[in-house]
């Protein structure tokens, strides 16, 4: 989903140091940020921002007012910590699912009907994606993850039921989907193994150009809400050149990097790009339509947390290893909550 926008600096002084999937890209810059190592802008999401904020630059006063009013308001939203615009948005990413219509006769509405329905549902088995998909089954049973004053709920039952949900999803799919990541999950749904899977909308053009996209159909997402957020473009304190970064940054801020994305499938935060915008087809005028509506009314987004990363991690990799059978849905929820508390206590 970012090949396109090398295009944007191909030719210029623009070195990339870290090509890589998002939580791999967040270790590394938290480690180069740390031994105070130059980056004049990094991706980031307006998730990870806060725990990133004591290494970037607020942009409000470093951005031109024209540059921010052409972004989506809700982007720009999510993009601030405190009051302080920490990155600019680059698009809006909300999963719609993809089912089989050779498979299914209707698409699930509920995550019952996933369930009950004939053929897996495919996930990503670890990192951020399978923490995701937890929030999301616990919002479609009305319960939060943490308390108004930023506290984790995470053994309520439904999180136990969430948990055991998963386990069960697991199992119905092909053995090896513990361990998948996002680009994983769109190899088995191309490739057949599944018969409905979630898709980010940056992974439309290759589902676009596969065997299987006349017999694939978009739906709008399990339980109606769908855990989404907002890529980002930020500028660290160790950067070098201000002024070039500022210059980069509204370069991908622009409507010609925001009609590539469009281009990809991604929704951009460009006001005009995404208004712009033509489907290409009528599968596509589906998917936007189905995404755009999940934008105005089904987004779910983590609360602002400095230290969200180190709690989504401990999450993951105590669903993952109940997934495997290393742990009871019981005693991974308990260890979730354990390792919340220490991180959001410290």
């Amino acid at each position: 989903m970012y090949d396109g926008l090398y295009e944007l600096f191909a030719g210029d002084d623009v070195e990339v140091v870290v090509h890589a999937d998002h939580p791999t890209l967040n270790r590394a810059v938290a480690d180069l940020l740390g031994r105070g190592e130059r980056l004049d802008v990094i991706s980031t999401h307006g998730k990870y921002a806060p725990s990133q904020a004591r290494w970037l630059q607020p942009l409000d006063a470093l951005l031109a007012a024209d540059t921010l009013d052409g972004l989506a308001p809700k982007g720009v939203d999510l993009c601030r910590f405190r009051g302080a615009l920490l990155c600019a948005p680059r698009n809006i990413d909300v999963r719609v699912l993809w089912w089989r219509t050779d498979r299914l006769a209707k698409p699930p509405r509920s995550w019952d009907d996933v369930e009950r329905a004939e053929g897996a549902f495919g996930f990503t088995g670890r990192e951020s994606g399978l923490f995701g998909l937890f929030f999301e089954l616990m919002t479609a049973a009305g319960a939060p993850l943490f308390d108004a004053d930023g506290r984790p709920l995470l053994t309520d039952p439904a999180a136990v039921d969430a948990v055991e949900r998963l386990q069960r999803l697991a199992a119905a799919a092909p053995e090896d989907l513990p361990e998948w990541h996002y680009d994983d999950v769109d190899d088995a749904l191309l490739a057949g193994r599944v018969a409905m899977a979630a898709a980010w909308p940056g992974g439309f053009e290759r589902i676009r150009t596969s065997d299987l996209y006349s017999q694939l159909e978009p739906a709008a997402y399990p339980g109606g809400r769908s855990y989404s957020g907002c890529h980002g473009w930020a500028i660290p304190t160790t950067c070098g050149d201000v002024p070039g970064a500022v210059d980069l940054v509204t370069r991908l801020c622009s409507a010609e990097a925001g009609a590539r994305e469009a281009a990809s499938g991604a929704v951009p935060a460009h006001l005009g790009a995404a208004a712009a915008h033509q489907p290409v087809d009528d599968v596509d005028a589906r998917r936007w339509a189905i995404t755009r509506a999940t934008i105005e009314s089904a987004m779910i987004t983590y609360p602002p947390l400095e230290r969200f990363g180190e709690v989504e991690d401990a999450g993951w990799e105590a669903i993952h290893r109940a997934l495997t059978g290393e742990l009871t849905a019981t005693e991974a929820v308990h260890q979730m909550q354990a390792a919340a508390e220490a991180v959001l206590s410290a």
